[in-house]
């Protein structure tokens, strides 16, 4: 028996003018999904909990069965487990985003225009946060390079320093607002604030964004803190289901959920985060992992949520399809071979195009089993409205995992 989750992030949303008052799931060319949707379970869950803020940390936590109240500590410590940030008991880890701020204002009077830096590439982002490192860093203070515009800062000793940090705002969240009211505040953040401050005149006169702009490129001129965090201790998955897992992901994040879990988390070459990735490499890394042993592949996808982000609501149409296209017959023409298998499709939350940033709506489930094939238990078009039809609501996102299970 072979369990696959395939998450896309960030997909379910509201019905878009742009799109002729449909939402992407619904004005995707998406058959394969919808040919499982006929004979499949479709329904609502809530994968993020009351009180929580509706980020890809504890939305993923859900869907993988682990109830984020208890467990999640901060977004960052995930990711740098990930990347292999020393991260000790009396640590604090923040993201650092490197991100694109306007130009001329005063510091506290910029705007947030990019929270991914132009969508800077990892090469090139290294060498920013060599940088920042080489201005800032300290034996307190150490930045580690991450992927594209997705970073880390280690702040060893200051674990009792998070409570007095407040709640630190994502820069996805601001997008073309002034940053004013959302820098660090207070004495204990201090620190923090004068780092991003002063990176914004170090970077923009850094050479590569230099050359950025001449290229008529966005430079990726400051850093952003956010996301802080200790570091959790996860059950391991085999231990809480039985079952040997993996997580297939572009992004630090999902790894790091990962090897805290004991799971597999193995590298595929051209995974991106966006449109452009490797969903081939993806989809058939995802076989050989079962192929290899393993009960249980999670697949993650990120573009869907990044379009969100950015308000791109044919980007994200598309980032739907092109799984359609790339991934799934992969995956499924070797689940077909099987005398049996699960399947999950489904996002992580909504990233709705029209507030660019996480909600915390439920989101649209689709369980299919081998079992079911030609059943037309389903619904023609899996998306948001056909799942709130059916009745089928789920409201503790981890409860999700034992029905997927069977349980």
């Amino acid at each position: 028996m072979k369990y696959i989750i395939i998450l896309y992030d960030g997909m379910s949303d509201t019905p878009v003018p742009e799109l002729g008052g449909l939402t992407p799931m619904q004005a995707a060319k998406k058959p394969l999904f919808d040919r499982l949707g006929r004979d499949a379970e479709v329904g609502l869950v809530q994968t993020v909990a009351p009180g929580q803020a509706p980020g890809s940390d504890v939305a993923n936590l859900s869907v993988l069965g682990y109830d984020a109240v208890k467990y999640y500590t901060g977004r960052s410590p995930l990711e740098a487990v990930s990347m292999g940030v020393p991260v000790g008991k009396d640590d604090l880890t923040l993201r650092c985003n490197l991100v694109t701020l306007s130009a001329d204002e005063p510091f506290e009077a910029k705007t947030m225009v990019d929270y991914a830096g132009g969508d800077i590439q990892t090469e090139d982002a290294a060498r920013l946060i060599a940088a920042v490192r080489a201005a800032f860093g300290s034996d307190t203070l150490t930045y580690y390079a991450g992927v594209q515009y997705r970073h880390c800062l280690l702040w060893r000793g200051a674990r009792e320093k998070q409570a007095a940090l407040g709640a630190l705002t994502p820069p996805h969240d601001i997008i073309g607002r002034g940053i004013a009211d959302c820098l660090p505040k207070g004495e204990a953040a201090a620190p923090l604030l004068a780092m991003m401050r002063e990176s914004y005149a170090l970077l923009s006169a850094h050479p590569l964004n230099i050359a950025r702009r001449e290229a008529g490129k966005v430079p990726a001129n400051a850093i952003w803190l956010w996301g802080e965090g200790t570091r959790p201790a996860l059950p391991g998955f085999e231990e809480m289901t039985g079952l040997r897992g993996s997580i297939i992901s572009a992004v630090d994040l999902l790894k790091g959920i990962g090897k805290l879990a004991g799971m597999r988390t193995p590298e595929v070459p051209g995974v991106t985060g966006y449109l452009d990735t490797n969903y081939e490499g993806k989809a058939r890394q995802a076989v050989e992992e079962m192929r290899a042993g393993q009960d249980f592949v999670y697949l993650h996808f990120e573009a869907t949520d990044e379009a969100g982000h950015r308000g791109a609501a044919a980007d994200k149409v598309r980032g739907i399809e092109l799984i359609d296209e790339r991934a799934l017959p992969i995956v499924l023409e070797y689940l077909d071979t099987l005398e049996d298998y699960a399947l999950m499709i489904l996002p992580d939350h909504p990233t709705p195009l029209a507030l660019r940033t996480h909600t915390s709506d439920p989101v649209p489930y689709m369980l299919f089993r081998k079992a079911w094939k030609g059943s037309e238990r389903g619904v023609s078009c899996v998306c948001e409205e056909s799942a709130a039809a059916t009745g089928h609501y789920i409201g503790f996102g981890p409860d999700l995992m034992k029905r997927f299970l069977g349980g």
